[in-house]
């Protein structure tokens, strides 16, 4: 049976922009930890499109900078311009348009008395192997990982970079890389050793030609990776983005604490998934529950849960400043603290 994954590097524009987002909200939470944040960012070409709701006593009276000292941890600097030119954006010229808001006070209101800050569904997923995720997911997020790096001390590799993982009866059948490149370069030998194993194919930059890239190529939103963040088909995804609001709203921390319910139940069962909702304004879980399945015998349990968000908040340690860490890693690359 055929099991295919993606994963994508933070040069890739929707993870730009969502890393934009996260990067803006730890410099805020280093001036307070209270601050109340749901910012989407939309970014083509050299301008940056910011809107949402910001309630903190934090001062951000700059964001073009903001934004490039983002793009400058990513890797688009004015050394990586200089090299791509034309193929890539430039922080020099970037434009912020702003349209920050403040919270609503009706959801403030919720939020002040301990309660969520949204109502929705989240699903934690975990199951045997390397990183408790599935292998397929676990090899592309490898692999994309160690393009990305080797990409970043590259003259002519670029970092906007897609990895597709295709297993079948669990042997790897084809591993699909798009890279930017200036000119060709063989990269076989480097995909092998990072896989541990000879794919059947090898797919590099389908089209025979990859050097428009970032948002020059492509229009990158918040929120538009979640397949990646997650579990990619192995696991029906729950929520909404992580990336772009702060720990009360319950998309991040929720989506956290139900991936760290689904390893810590996972036992020596193949899988294990957790369903959790919430409820604006309220702390109590309206449902929670843990399914297990082992030998394609399905077992479920019932989970409740009065957690109170700022509990989880504090547990996590979502009150400071690792949101950029966390956009990193991904929901599924977060494991119970040993």
């Amino acid at each position: 049976m055929q099991k295919t994954a993606e994963a994508v590097s933070l040069g890739h524009p929707d993870k730009t922009a969502d890393y934009i987002s996260c990067f803006i909200l730890d410099r805020i939470i280093e001036q307070d930890k209270h601050a109340k944040y749901a910012v989407e960012v939309m970014i083509k070409d050299n301008t940056v499109v910011m809107g949402g709701e910001i309630k903190s006593n934090a001062k951000i009276e700059n964001l073009d900078n903001l934004v490039k000292q983002a793009l400058a941890e990513i890797g688009y600097d004015e050394r990586y311009c200089s090299i791509w030119g034309k193929f890539v954006i430039n922080p020099s010229k970037i434009n912020v348009i702003n349209l920050i808001g403040t919270q609503s006070v009706d959801i403030n209101r919720g939020v002040e008395a301990d309660g969520w800050g949204d109502q929705g569904v989240f699903v934690g997923y975990a199951c045997q192997g390397e990183g408790k995720i599935n292998r397929e997911l676990f090899l592309a997020s490898k692999l994309n990982d160690e393009l990305y790096s080797k990409a970043r001390n590259s003259d002519n590799l670029g970092i906007d970079i897609k990895t597709q993982i295709t297993l079948n009866d669990g042997k790897i059948e084809t591993a699909i890389v798009a890279i930017p490149m200036l000119k060709d370069e063989d990269l076989t030998d480097f995909i092998v050793s990072v896989l541990e194993e000879k794919p059947k194919n090898i797919i590099v930059n389908g089209t025979g030609r990859y050097t428009y890239h970032g948002s020059v190529a492509d229009c990158g939103i918040t929120g538009r990776k979640l397949a990646c963040d997650f579990y990619s088909t192995a696991c029906p995804i729950g929520g909404g983005s992580p990336w772009t609001k702060d720990a009360s709203k319950a998309d991040l921390t929720l989506n956290i604490y139900a991936r760290i319910l689904a390893c810590e139940n996972l036992g020596n069962n193949d899988e294990c998934f957790v369903y959790l909702s919430s409820c604006i304004g309220r702390s109590e879980l309206p449902s929670g529950l843990i399914k297990t399945i082992k030998d394609e015998k399905i077992s479920y349990h019932d989970l409740w849960s009065n957690q109170k968000p700022s509990a989880l908040i504090n547990f996590f340690g979502l009150d400071e400043p690792v949101f950029t860490k966390l956009c990193k890693k991904g929901i599924s690359g977060i494991l119970p603290q040993k």
